[in-house]
């Protein structure tokens, strides 16, 4: 049944910030002594979601609620010079004993010239949108491009390393570590390792990035504030993602042959993607563009439900995403379309959006107010 999704969502969002030498990270300084520090931040988010379905036969739904997107403290801090540590914990998506989620948990170290190290749970580098903060967004939900529902690798538990020229025209980030698959036919959703709910598929991901500024560098922060002259980014990223093959929660062998016995979840072999993307930002202008493509193998081929056909699906997912900032105001109007489509879809998933934002203080305070339009018949 064709239906179309009309999405009213309204957001508070307060974070405290402030300037602060830690190459990653803005926050309040609550103690230094040389090579030592300790700073504490978060973020704060809370939602008002009204929405309502138009299906093509009979009457829809609608329905709302109010609750916390966002509860994201962290502490950070260093004891010896070049090296410093972040723990950031999510209270905004305790459900029943999953009180709380590890968000970052790594330690860097930023003694090479141009390069920073990290150890630990950190961000994967595959999209553009996932690397912008949620905080610095124009509006509040990542939609498919950024994702980790729809085939993005989430944050994984190992290595990574960021690294740039002199000129910082041209970067680089790669990394590999343990990433983990939670099984659902409706989507392909990647977690970290840190947050097992108990039936993840454990694996590795391997992940690399480059972007080159054609003029100078600028930020993946959306939202355009000094107004500047035009300035743009061009990335392209992959990755690869496999099963270690020890958790195969919903894998059974019958006749010598790998069958799924669940008709909702099944293990996820293999994955892998690749994705183009890019920045525009100048004269109150804040644009990006992406385009990521996602295939994956589930270990059985009886597979044939939700996103998946005979056990494989290929993800093509598209967003362009635009805001433009009054000079006089501390005003954003904001138009996003996206879409994605599956080998198990019967149509395109798409979406257009429209919003404004409203600044206290820049990103440190702000509401967003967006209206989303959906078409799903999935």
């Amino acid at each position: 049944m064709f239906t179309r999704l009309s999405t009213t969502l309204i957001a508070m969002c307060v974070a405290i910030v402030s300037v602060a030498p830690v190459p990653s990270s803005a926050g309040i300084k609550v103690y230094e002594d040389g090579d030592k520090f300790i700073e504490i931040g978060g973020r704060i988010q809370l939602q008002y979601l009204y929405f309502s379905e138009s299906p093509a036969e009979g009457e829809g739904e609608s329905a709302d609620t109010i609750f916390f997107r966002r509860i994201r403290p962290y502490i950070a801090g260093s004891v010896t010079k070049n090296w410093w540590g972040k723990i950031q914990f999510d209270f905004g998506k305790a459900l029943d004993s999953n009180e709380v989620a590890l968000k970052d948990g790594y330690m860097q170290y930023i003694g090479f010239k141009n390069h920073k190290i990290f150890i630990g749970n950190a961000k994967s580098v595959f999209s553009r949108e996932y690397l912008a903060s949620s905080k610095r967004q124009q509006t509040v939900e990542r939609w498919f491009v950024g994702q980790h529902n729809f085939g993005n690798p989430d944050r994984m538990l190992g290595f990574r390393i960021d690294g740039n020229t002199d000129s910082k025209r041209f970067e680089y980030k790669l990394n590999v570590g343990g990433e983990s698959f939670d099984p659902d036919n409706r989507r392909m959703d990647f977690d970290t390792p840190a947050n097992d709910a108990g039936d993840f598929n454990l694996g590795w991901v391997a992940a690399g990035r480059v972007t080159f500024y054609p003029k100078e560098p600028i930020k993946r922060d959306q939202g355009d504030f000094t107004r500047g002259s035009f300035n743009y980014a061009v990335e392209a990223a992959a990755f690869a993602w496999t099963n270690n093959e020890e958790d195969l929660t919903y894998t059974d062998v019958v006749d010598g042959l790998q069958v799924c016995n669940n008709d909702k979840k099944c293990d996820l072999d293999n994955a892998n993607g690749w994705e183009l993307s890019g920045g525009l930002r100048g004269h109150g202008l804040s644009v990006d563009l992406e385009y990521n493509q996602i295939f994956g193998e589930m270990v059985a081929k009886n597979v044939n439900s939700g996103m998946y056909v005979d056990g494989e699906t290929t993800i093509k997912k598209w967003q362009l995403e635009g805001g433009y900032m009054l000079g006089n105001l501390p005003l954003e109007f904001v138009y996003k379309r996206d879409s994605m489509d599956t080998d198990g879809y019967a149509k395109k998933w798409y979406a257009n959006d429209i919003g404004i934002n409203y600044f206290f203080n820049q990103h440190k305070a702000k509401v967003q107010v967006l209206y989303r339009m959906e078409s799903n018949v999935n």
